[in-house]
């Protein structure tokens, strides 16, 4: 039984998000992520994500109120999106309904990252990682456990229970099923260790092979497994930190209480392959995750790996429709390879939200830049601002790099 004064507080909340959500500027925005992902933008589009959100915590509208871990929870989300609204929203969508997630496991490979932390900000989930190699020898391959998906109707319906209590009449509830994260060797990297991993690539080249055979299959059955049991989501309304609006999905035969993987968007990445040729990035990524993203409908590929030299190879990956380009890319060499067939989804650099001084004239400098590029190579672009440890406590840099960004994409 949730207690008055918590329902209270979130209905209250979620009353102020519902009439943002109702405005004619969410349909407006969603039109635009429509068009921006058919390759047909009107304007580059502009996302802010991964918020370093310790750090907006001390400001009277973001402190929590309620009592009920899940209250809370829920509290926090609202607060979060109203916040985000109100200062920094770009290309922000508020929708009018709230995600419930099932009550879902099994969909990992059975393995505990072991690890050292050094913490700066204790404040802050964003720490340095010393990894412990946890695939040394053959044998150790059958650490591996096979995804077995297990659904707990009964707390999914409780969880729908009391999100009905919270939100009837004023948002929409609806389930939604696990956040895939795709990526085959940022788990590898965390368990074994970057260094490791790189060296066992050249070192022990068959080993990483049945590694990845492993991870693959894995993923496979865990798929087919979520699909039988009607766990994905959809229709998607992001897709790694980007709008993920399209008329192109969910494909024919879509069934809303059957989703299947060719009706979604995924991603992934190799982060990890960032220093490795593009002759290894194929024979360890690209051969390997192919098998991945040809179940789906959409592909966003890449986060923080500089895909500009590797284009050739990204173009093997099927259904890709987005490609990110991270500030350690060559942004025009990109820009020409991507040219009119993909979205150029440019990461600018949060580290500029992170120096001593906020530097407003060296932010509109970049982001002009790589605007001037993708409009001489035609590029579908977005901005996509992400990975933000830190605004040195100083919110307003949010703000204004909102501010400059939007006069760039609208300019």
């Amino acid at each position: 039984m949730l207690n008055k004064h918590d329902v209270d507080i979130v209905r209250e909340l979620a009353a102020r998000v519902a009439d943002i959500a109702s405005l004619p500027v969410q349909e407006e925005k969603r039109q635009l992520w429509r068009q921006l992902n058919a390759l047909k933008p009107t304007r580059p589009m502009v996302m802010i994500d991964q918020i370093c959100w310790n750090e907006m915590g001390r400001e009277k509208e973001m402190i929590l109120q309620c009592s009920d871990d899940e209250c809370r929870n829920y509290e926090e989300y609202l607060r979060r999106t109203l916040y985000q609204w109100k200062h920094f929203p770009v290309d922000m969508v508020v929708e009018s309904f709230v995600h419930i997630p099932m009550a879902v496991s099994g969909i990992d490979f059975g393995i505990e990252v072991k690890e050292e932390t050094i913490i700066t900000d204790p404040d802050n989930d964003v720490v340095s990682h010393r990894f412990e190699n946890q695939f040394q020898v053959e044998e150790d391959l059958e650490k591996l456990r096979e995804p077995k998906v297990v659904h707990d109707e009964q707390e999914t319906e409780r969880r729908m229970t009391v999100a009905h209590e919270l939100f009837d009449d004023l948002l929409e509830v609806r389930k939604t099923g696990p956040y895939l994260y795709l990526s085959m060797w940022d788990p590898i990297a965390m368990w074994m260790g970057v260094e490791n991993a790189l060296y066992a690539l050249v070192d022990r080249p068959d080993f990483m092979h049945r590694l990845i055979v492993r991870m693959i299959k894995g993923c496979q059955s865990m798929l087919d497994q979520l699909e039988q049991q009607g766990l994905l989501v959809g229709p998607q309304s992001l897709i790694h930190c980007t709008g993920a609006y399209t008329d192109e999905l969910p494909a024919p035969g879509y069934d809303p209480k059957k989703p299947r993987t060719v009706d979604m968007w995924m991603f992934s990445m190799a982060q990890v392959f960032s220093s490795v040729s593009p002759d290894m990035f194929r024979e360890f990524e690209v051969d390997y995750i192919s098998q991945i993203c040809s179940r789906f409908g959409l592909v966003y590929y890449g986060c923080c790996d500089p895909l500009d030299g590797k284009m050739d190879e990204v173009r093997m990956i099927p259904n890709v429709r987005k490609v990110s380009m991270s500030p350690w890319a060559n942004q025009d060499r990109g820009a020409d390879e991507i040219s009119t067939d993909y979205v150029f989804s440019s990461k600018p650099n949060p580290a500029f939200l992170a120096m001593e001084q906020f530097d407003s004239e060296l932010v509109r400098s970049n982001l002009a830049e790589i605007r001037r590029i993708c409009d001489k190579h035609r590029c579908p672009l977005e901005f996509i601002l992400k990975d933000i440890s830190t605004v040195r406590y100083d919110p307003k840099r949010l703000s204004e790099w909102a501010r400059i960004a939007m006069e760039t994409a609208e300019g």
